[in-house]
């Protein structure tokens, strides 16, 4: 997502400090092409040789007559983006202010004067993150286009935001927005039915798919509902910065989920549903089976979610997934095509049940007229699938 893009990554002095070498690592693993701008703060806490190491260019520690603020962040300059990572509350506020006193503020603010996207990712104790100035330095620096990457707060502070975090946030700016304005909602992930408090029928389905989907649906500019199943490994408790994220375990939660969001907002503009959910569902019983009996089950289908959805919903763009196991394209696209057909889809990712909880992936866009075959990572298919999506939006 950042292959071509040039970062200016900006360095303050909070102890967060020491993650940047690593920060520029992932940026450059991306794609990206970095260079370094420390404050006097920054270079106390890592050397400017840890940075330069990281991103194989000389660091910025000063601003001389070869005016490297112009040279990097001008209207002609080397930068796509400024990155400001980890922010202090000292700079924040000096950026609010227009202060330039150090290579990180110059830099900042030649950015903004010259319209190139600003990121900025805080880290600082937590009762500063809530003083009133930095707040209002905050939402001062917002207003004028600049985005921020959320800390977690933590054990009484603001730490900063994670690697993933930070590079999405910087991709989404840097990159073109076809989806800005655009309210998406991606089913991830796998739900489970309860047989008992203790006992679910579940999946192999890991959540890779949709998540890759709906972060590369957030960094083409939309809003990103992402509703995740909890059964299997598809369940996540981190934090996800790019979408409003809302978990169930059943296929009931799950459709109750997308409803709920697709009724309440008139703006929802398409649906993905990339969670593999569950087929049958059973009575649970109150308390524990016990073992070392036979048992029988008696399943019932669990409504289909495109389709219940389509029957409220005409107008909505929809995307849909079919997995099988039999290996064959031909056999894969007449399944695909079927649901195409039943439940009024804009297109459908046809792939074999063995991709299921790896990173790679092959799988065929079937559309009405059209069949495209793609191979990858699930993080390039969650591209290819906001592409496909951004052309019928």
């Amino acid at each position: 997502m950042l292959e071509g893009v040039n970062v200016a990554l900006c360095i303050s002095g909070s102890i967060a400090a020491v993650r940047s070498t690593e920060l520029a690592h992932e940026l450059r693993r991306r794609g990206a092409s970095v260079r370094g701008v420390m404050t006097d703060a920054a270079r106390g806490i890592i050397h400017p040789w840890s940075v330069e190491f990281a991103t194989e260019r000389p660091v910025v520690t000063e601003i001389t007559g070869d005016v490297e603020h112009v040279e990097l962040c001008g209207r002609e300059g080397w930068a796509d983006v400024l990155l400001l990572a980890p922010a202090t509350a000292n700079t924040v506020g000096k950026i609010a202010a227009a202060i330039d006193d150090t290579p990180v503020t110059t830099c900042a603010t030649t950015a903004l004067g010259s319209g190139i996207p600003v990121v900025i990712a805080p880290a600082m104790h937590e009762p500063m993150y809530d003083h009133p100035g930095v707040t209002d330095a905050i939402a001062r620096v917002e207003s004028w286009g600049v985005s921020f990457v959320p800390p977690r707060i933590e054990e009484g502070k603001a730490k900063i935001a994670s690697e993933n975090a930070i590079y999405l946030a910087t991709a989404r700016a840097a990159g073109e927005q076809p989806l800005a304005g655009k309210e998406v909602v991606v089913t991830s992930g796998a739900t489970a039915e309860r047989i008992d408090p203790v006992r679910v029928l579940t999946n192999r389905a890991s959540g890779r798919t949709g998540r890759a989907i709906a972060q590369a649906c957030y960094v083409r500019g939309a809003d990103v509902t992402l509703v995740q199943g909890t059964g299997a490994g598809g369940g996540t408790d981190a934090a996800v910065p790019y979408a409003t994220t809302e978990r169930v375990e059943s296929a009931a939660e799950m459709l109750a989920a997308v409803e709920d969001h697709a009724g309440k907002a008139e703006k929802v503009d398409a649906l993905v549903s990339a969670a593999a959910i569950s087929d049958y569902t059973t009575d649970a019983a109150a308390e524990k089976i016990r073992s070392g009996g036979e048992m029988t089950l008696s399943l019932a289908p669990t409504p289909k979610l495109l389709d219940t959805i389509r029957e409220s919903y005409s107008d909505l763009t929809m995307v849909g997934f079919k997995a099988e196991t039999s290996g064959d394209d031909e056999a894969m696209i007449e399944e695909a095509r079927e649901l195409l057909d039943r439940a009024g889809l804009a297109f459908v990712i046809a792939n074999d049940a063995s991709v299921m909880g790896g990173a790679e992936t092959r799988v065929l866009v079937v559309r009405r007229g059209d069949v495209a075959p793609f191979a990858g990572s699930k993080a390039d298919l969650g591209l290819r699938v906001a592409d496909e999506l951004t052309a019928e939006l």
